[in-house]
C-alpha cells in the first residue's frame, strides 16, 4: 500500500496486489477479512464501505496485518476469530484453527437421531481445542449434558472463553484431563474426537503457516498418525454405554486402520463418511450391545 491511499476500496485493491506479489494465496480474501475485522462489519458488507476514508490508526493496523500475513501467520490468528457452523469463535495460538471439514463431523452428530432420543444424552469431546465442536452442539441441542476435555490448559481456557461468549453454561463442563480420568464406565451416550492424525513425516512437510504457528500437539499424530486416536478408542469402549456412539475425524488414508481398531475394541455399525473433496474424513460406530 502506498502512503497516500486512504480509501477502503483502493486499499483493498492495493493490499491484494501487495500480497499477490509475495505469492500469498487468496490475497483478495485475506485483505477483505482484515478490513472487515478492522471496520467491525461482515465481509459481504465491505462494498458498501468502499468509499470510506480510513484513519491513520486504521491504516497502521491494516499494514501490521499485511506484514503478519507475509510472515506466514494465519489470518484467523491475526483477526482473532473465525466462523464455524454459522457461529463466531475466538481463535488464537492456544488451539488449532477450526476447519470447514470439521463442520461435517458436527453435522454428522446432529443427524444421528438415535443419539438425541434420550431425554438428556451425555456427550464427551476429547481434545476440544477452541471448543467449537462442543459449543456448536450445545447451541443446537441444549438439553444434552456435555463434557469437553483437553490435555492443554491453554486450549481449555480458550474453550471456556468461547463458551462464555456464546452464553453456554450449566450443561457444559470443561476440564484439563483425559477421558479415563473423568468418566465412569458405561456412562456416556457419545464420544467425539477430532484428534491429531497427521503422521509425523507428513507434519514436517506442512506449509509454514500451519507448522510454524498452530500447536503441534493438535496436529502431529505420531509415526502412523494413530498414536493418540487408538488409546482414545479403547478408553471410549469403557466410557460408553452399550449402544453408545463414537464420532471421529480422521486422515484421508486412515479409514481402514481406524475401522480395524474400532472392530477390535468391540464397536459395530462402523461407517466411513467422505468430505466434499470425496476423501474419507469421518468414522462413526456404536459400541456393541451386550
Amino acid at each position: 500500500m502506498t502512503p497516500e491511499i486512504k480509501i477502503l476500496g483502493e486499499i483493498i485493491k492495493s493490499g491484494s496486489e501487495f500480497l499477490a506479489g509475495k505469492n500469498i494465496e487468496n490475497p483478495r480474501l485475506l485483505c477483505e477479512l482484515l478490513a472487515s475485522r478492522l471496520l467491525s462489519c461482515k465481509r459481504l458488507e465491505l462494498p458498501m464501505q468502499y468509499d470510506t476514508v480510513l484513519t491513520e490508526k486504521q491504516l497502521d493496523a491494516l499494514r501490521r496485518g499485511l506484514k503478519r500475513l507475509i510472515q506466514g501467520e494465519p489470518v484467523q490468528y491475526i483477526i482473532g476469530e473465525t466462523e464455524f457452523m454459522g457461529h463466531k469463535f475466538k481463535t488464537d495460538k492456544r488451539a488449532l484453527i477450526p476447519r470447514p471439514e470439521t463442520e461435517l463431523l458436527v453435522q454428522t452428530i446432529l443427524d444421528t437421531e438415535a443419539l438425541w432420543k434420550a431425554d438428556q444424552p451425555a456427550v464427551a469431546e476429547i481434545g476440544t481445542g477452541s471448543g467449537c465442536i462442543i459449543i456448536s452442539l450445545a447451541l443446537a441441542k441444549p438439553k444434552a449434558l456435555y463434557i469437553a476435555l483437553d490435555i492443554s490448559e491453554q486450549a481449555i481456557e480458550l474453550a471456556k472463553e468461547n463458551a462464555a461468549f456464546h452464553k453456554i453454561s450449566g450443561n457444559t463442563a470443561f476440564a484439563v484431563t483425559e477421558l479415563c480420568d473423568t468418566t465412569d464406565p458405561e456412562t456416556m451416550d457419545a464420544i467425539i474426537a477430532n484428534l491429531p492424525y497427521i503422521p509425523t513425516t507428513e507434519y514436517e512437510k506442512l506449509p509454514s503457516h500451519i507448522k510454524d504457528h498452530e500447536p503441534r500437539n493438535a496436529l502431529d499424530g505420531g509415526p502412523d498418525g494413530l498414536t493418540v486416536i487408538e488409546p482414545v478408542i479403547h478408553d471410549a469402549s469403557f466410557a460408553l454405554k452399550s449402544g453408545g456412539h463414537i464420532f471421529l475425524e480422521i486422515g484421508e488414508e486412515q479409514a481402514e486402520s481406524v475401522s480395524t481398531i474400532l472392530n477390535d475394541a468391540d464397536f459395530t455399525n462402523i461407517s466411513v463418511i467422505k468430505d466434499l473433496n470425496n476423501k474419507d474424513r469421518i468414522v462413526t460406530a456404536t459400541l456393541n450391545e451386550q
